[in-house]
């Protein structure tokens, strides 16, 4: 039973989760440690020998570690990650305009730079004067670049020429276009490289940390990724494109749902501390975004289950409003740190802060929430303006109050700035800390949890009452609202899987009175057509009461804490490449995709050179990834309508996909 196990990680922003697994007899034992952000390796390394501890096994026993993360993707739904430099060629700045690329863009460096190629890979000479211009000062100013050529995916030669000398005078990561997608569409796919740029030395970090780790502890097997769409790839291939790994803690969160309840058609929602992904089961496999995943509000190129991710969790931001008669409360989209775990990480600290401003006679703007650093190292806090960097230093590696913080009002902007940038965690209460009023959860220190809903309750409301009679009142309108906004979550996914997405759950009347089961001569009822799985550590605790206001059946499997990290080891890897043939003028056949662009006078040889590089590309691409002995299959789109009596060639696709289980090592 244990000769060959498998050794599931997954990182999410609050927890990493680990579990040694066996192909015959399931889940062998399974362990939790808090993720820690300024060294991935410390949560990696507290889950990990946890688990071994549990299921008493020597590390000889684990021949494969497959590792599922939602970092990239929490970075990108709050706006995280590091700055990247965008070089576009043969683009010019209208483009920018499209697709939502100057709002990804923000306030990151872009260099425009003549050249690229035309639909079938013929080119517009290169000029690179401009880059040899700017390189030097940009190189000190940004952590990574991002290549984005005019129809380089025909031909990627320029994208190439500006990676060398990028490379050459800046040693920096850069990510090319052509490397992520065979999509055309210049525009999207420059803001997908963009991301992808942003978020290399953050997977990079945790790669590496999970290598260490391993390597210390003599553990020498190979080492995948999940990738978006819940297949495998290696960890190498996963640094080079770690934009794939978006949402690779939702898609084997998938395969895990999948393979723990062996439901074949259901709505799987997975409530983490930061996020709420949900997704379709449909005869047993996710359902594909077509266009490309959707997050943080961009839509990429990279081709993911078809997960809809909102940022509502455990350790969402609790905001109140008080302005009317009756107060009301609003979840996320921001993780806070919740108290009660601040509090057990670095006890009186929080604790002494918190009883103070419960005894002042006076309550204050900002009682209730404190800031702390996230331990990021410091080359990481680099480029900051002179109010940031002022700002930074005041917050040290232990809370402090926020109104001793924030001296002024517009620094409350700079602080946010600093957040988004990962840099400064805000602590204040979550649902997390009403579920430690509530005594359902435990795990962290419920004082701190009752002390900042005292504060938060004291609170007055437009008609000068306070916002509940009690911390524990509180606790209970807190948890009510995350039930009924996951139900709104949840819906608004459904209702967008059945293309009526114009039905807005959260502002429909309709909707409203269904959920709320109001009597009245009209009678509305909601329900779903599939049981809903419930996955995550808090799953047990909060999905019984969404699944009844959905009117359906929960189903919460025994392991739907650690369902990421058996989706991590049950996945396939797979590689898909596409070939093009394209006809510039009559009689003469390009073909591009897969290597060099080759010119025939033949269309059936063509096609054939087409077929074989599509296979040959995907199973060689398959066996990079980390495949065993992969299988292809083919298919083929040809665009030849009848135009005055004749077939007209207009593009043939040749997309080959080879799929197998990972390498696993023999000991």
């Amino acid at each position: 039973m244990t000769s060959h196990l498998l050794l599931g990680i997954d990182t999410g922003g609050t927890y990493t989760d680990a579990v040694l697994f066996s192909e015959a007899a399931g889940v062998i034992a399974k362990a939790k440690a808090l993720t820690t952000r300024h060294d991935l390796a410390v949560g990696i390394a507290g889950a990990v020998e946890s688990v071994l501890e549990k299921a008493r096994v020597p590390v000889t026993a684990i021949s494969l570690v497959s590792l599922s993360t939602t970092l990239a993707t929490n970075a990108l739904v709050e706006g995280q990650g590091g700055r990247a430099g965008l070089v576009m060629i043969g683009f010019g700045p209208e483009d920018l305009k499209r697709d939502g690329l100057l709002e990804a863009l923000g306030s990151d460096p872009v260099l425009f730079l003549p050249g690229g190629h035309n639909v079938h890979g013929g080119e517009t000479p290169l000029d690179m004067s401009a880059l040899d211009q700017a390189l030097p000062k940009l190189a000190n100013q940004v952590s990574s670049f991002a290549i984005a050529g005019y129809f380089a995916v025909r031909n990627p030669a320029h994208e190439k020429r500006v990676r060398e000398r990028i490379r050459e005078v800046s040693h920096l990561p850069v990510t090319c276009s052509h490397e992520l997608s065979s999509k055309l569409g210049g525009p999207r796919r420059a803001l997908t490289t963009l991301l992808n740029a942003r978020l290399v030395s953050m997977i990079d970090r945790l790669i590496g940390s999970c290598e260490d780790f391993l390597k210390l502890r003599g553990i020498h097997v190979p080492m995948m990724v999940v990738r978006g769409d819940g297949a495998l790839i290696s960890a190498a291939e996963a640094r080079l494109r770690p934009i794939e790994t978006i949402l690779s803690g939702p898609a084997a969160s998938l395969v895990g749902a999948r393979h723990l309840t062996g439901l074949e058609n259901a709505v799987v929602s997975d409530i983490g501390g930061t996020t709420t992904d949900v997704a379709v089961l449909e005869k047993g496999r996710p359902r594909l975004d077509a266009d490309g995943a959707v997050v943080g509000g961009f839509r990429t190129m990279v081709e993911a289950v078809a997960m809809r991710t909102y940022g509502l969790g455990g350790d969402s931001e609790v905001r109140i409003n008080d302005r009317g008669l009756k107060a009301k409360i609003d979840l996320g989209p921001r993780r806070f740190l919740p108290l009660s775990l601040a509090a057990a990480l670095h006890g009186d600290a929080v604790i002494s802060v918190l009883e103070k401003q419960l005894r002042a006679t006076h309550a204050g703007r900002h009682d209730g929430r404190l800031a702390v650093r996230t331990g990021l190292p410091d080359h990481l806090a680099s480029g900051l303006q002179p109010q940031e960097q002022a700002l930074y230093d005041r917050i040290g590696t232990v809370p402090v109050a926020l109104a001793d913080v924030l001296l002024s009002t517009p620094q409350k902007a700079t602080l946010d700035r600093l957040v988004a940038r990962g840099l400064v965690h805000i602590s204040g209460i979550t649902p997390s800390d009403a579920m430690h009023v509530l005594g359902r959860q435990a795990q962290w220190n419920a004082a701190a949890a009752h002390l900042g809903l005292e504060i938060a309750a004291r609170m007055k409301d437009g008609s000068g009452q306070p916002i509940a009679r009690s911390a524990e009142w509180l606790a209970q309108m807190i948890v009510e609202r995350l039930t009924r906004q996951s139900s709104e979550v949840i819906l608004q996914a459904c209702l967008g899987e059945d293309g009526a997405g114009a039905i807005d759950p959260a502002t429909s009347l309709a909707v409203d009175r269904a959920l709320k089961r109001e009597p009245g001569i009209v009678r509305f009822s909601i329900g779903l057509d599939r049981p809903l799985v419930g996955l995550g550590a808090s799953a047990p605790v909060y999905y019984p009461d969404i699944a009844e206001m959905l009117g359906t059946d929960a189903a919460i499997p025994a392991e739907a804490d650690v369902a990421n990290a058996v989706g991590a080891v049950v996945g396939q890897v797979r590689a898909s490449v596409t070939v093009f043939v394209t006809t510039p003028e009559e009689g003469i056949y390009i073909v591009n995709g897969a290597g060099a662009s080759e010119r025939f006078v033949d269309q059936e040889q063509a096609f054939g050179v087409a077929r074989h590089r599509a296979q040959t590309m995907a199973l060689e691409t398959a066996r990079a990834n980390g495949a065993e002995e992969p299988a292809a299959t083919m298919w083929e789109e040809i665009d030849a309508p009848e135009i005055e009596g004749g077939r007209k060639l207009i593009e043939a696709r040749f997309i080959a996909s080879a799929s197998g289980r990972p390498r696993i090592a023999h000991h």
